[in-house]
């Protein structure tokens, strides 16, 4: 029996599964598609994932494969105030800019060095599941496991096998995202990668975003304005996307070759609960949201990191099997506010707007302009000021830890830090230099947040309670364990 079976290889379940390896757990994934798309669609990593990836040595490789130019910052719903992340204490402060199917292979390539198995051409076409695990079938074959995560997208199989209720509101319009070469471009299409308000065009019959990738190529987003907007199943043809350029940029602009197409809608939808008894939902097929600010793919793979340490430790026997109900508590509220804040936004990015939501733009565009307006917004859209809810005296806890050394998280277990020489010999803590924001000492989880923090006088029966602490014990057995009552 397989421990854990992943549907979807896509950034979140790759994700999961580089996760679930790192914690020695037998993980294979199953993907329908028999090839991945190589299409530049969900090519924006934000800091806090950066960060996350950074933990666990993935940084560097997708930082090869990066678009080149200058850093880029984040925005909100398409103003033209960049968002500065460099007032948060991060490595990280601006936007990576990569093709989603570039992330996907770096991935895959860390998930086949820790032997995950990944299956394509693979559908699932049932699931059963009893208290003791999980029966899939795919590819004509029937797979037990412990467990199954749905990561299979915003049409999840999985979701709709087990009939979980996908709530929320359907799309207002539907967009397309292509790849294209460009046979001549007029004067209006960018030549550089800059801020995202630069990209973006409306015109009086459509709107358009042109993303220059190299030579001729470039990523288009745009759409009509027309109320009756084609079906989203629809395909995407060459003469479809030709009308749209020449719409919105002008008779020179016409495309040699579309490469890979889809279409997209502003649809928000989160099912109730992220988990059904020994199955578990993680991205897309958890929540989608209006496609602004590049927040789609950071939070499904926030998602994996999250639930991947802790099922983990489950599964070795580390910690008690309510550390699963955690990712549940801890990512449905994340969800939800992503969908709070790209809904907003929605208003906004509108691509005829109203005149009342001109004044609007402008009187939220100044707003922007404030240090203090600025900085939340960056936080917000990067996932630099988001925390977790965790019971804990300190300040700190629930919150990411800056300043953080990535060598210390390389096996995906939590670490004990003592930057000011509070704890007892025997607790397994590392020796780390004071930081700005650090307290005394910090428990840190496999995720980057703290789970226990102390100032001066460290509460020991707090942090041997934590469920984090039994995972650094049994990564460090040789050390004598701490009795809290000594």
């Amino acid at each position: 029996m397989t421990d854990v079976i992943v549907v979807g290889a896509g950034p979140t379940g790759l994700t999961l599964a580089c996760e679930l390896a790192l914690g020695g757990v037998d993980t294979v994934v199953l993907e329908r598609l028999p090839h991945r798309i190589r299409q530049t669609k969900g090519g924006a990593i934000q800091p806090r994932t950066q960060e996350l990836l950074d933990l666990r040595g993935l940084l560097e490789p997708m930082r090869a494969r990066a678009m080149r130019g200058e850093p880029l910052d984040g925005h909100f719903a398409l103003l033209p105030v960049p968002l500065d992340c460099t007032v948060w204490d991060t490595a990280h402060p601006h936007v990576l800019s990569i093709p989603q199917w570039e992330v996907e292979e770096v991935l895959q390539e860390r998930a086949a060095e820790l032997g995950v198995k990944v299956l394509r051409d693979t559908a699932v076409t049932a699931v059963e599941q009893s208290e003791h695990g999980v029966t899939v079938t795919a590819g004509g074959q029937r797979v037990p496991a412990r467990h199954l995560v749905a990561c299979d997208g915003a049409h999840s199989t999985v979701r709709k096998l087990l009939d979980v209720p996908f709530p929320g509101r359907p799309g207002t319009f539907t967009a397309v995202l292509a790849d294209v070469r460009l046979a001549s471009a007029s004067d209006l299409v960018p030549t550089t990668h800059g801020h995202i308000s630069t990209l973006t065009r409306e015109a009086e019959e459509g709107w358009g975003m042109l993303l220059p990738l190299g030579g001729d190529r470039y990523r288009f987003t745009g759409g009509g304005v027309e109320p009756d907007e084609p079906a989203r199943d629809r395909p995407v043809t060459l003469d479809e996307i030709a009308g749209l350029l020449r719409r919105v940029y002008g008779e020179r602009t016409v495309p040699a070759e579309v490469e890979n197409a889809s279409r997209f809608s502003d649809a928000t939808r989160q099912i109730d609960h992220y988990r059904a008894g020994r199955v578990f939902f993680a991205g897309d097929a958890a929540h989608i949201h209006p496609p602004y600010g590049g927040q789609g793919l950071n939070l499904g793979m926030q998602d994996a990191f999250n639930l991947g340490w802790k099922l983990a430790a489950v599964l070795r026997g580390d910690a008690p099997a309510d550390l699963l109900d955690t990712y549940h508590t801890e990512r449905h509220p994340a969800g939800a506010w992503v969908l709070h804040i790209t809904q907003a936004q929605r208003v906004f990015a509108a691509p005829r707007p109203g005149p009342d939501v001109v004044e609007l733009r402008e009187v939220f565009t100044g707003l922007m302009r404030l240090p203090e307006t600025n900085r939340h917004l960056a936080g917000l859209m990067s996932g630099l000021s988001h925390a977790y809810d965790l019971p804990g005296a300190h300040p700190l806890t629930g919150h990411r830890v800056p300043g953080l050394d990535p060598a210390l998280f390389r096996s995906g277990r939590p670490a004990l830090l003592d930057t000011a020489g509070i704890l007892p010999s025997g607790l397994g803590a590392v020796a780390a230099d004071p930081v700005d924001g650090l307290p005394g000492a910090v428990l840190v989880r496999p995720d980057g947040y703290a789970a226990w923090a102390a100032d001066t006088e460290p509460d020991l029966d707090a942090l041997t309670a934590d469920p984090c602490w039994s995972l650094l014990r049994a990564n460090t057995r040789e050390t004598p364990r701490h009795d809290a009552r000594e």
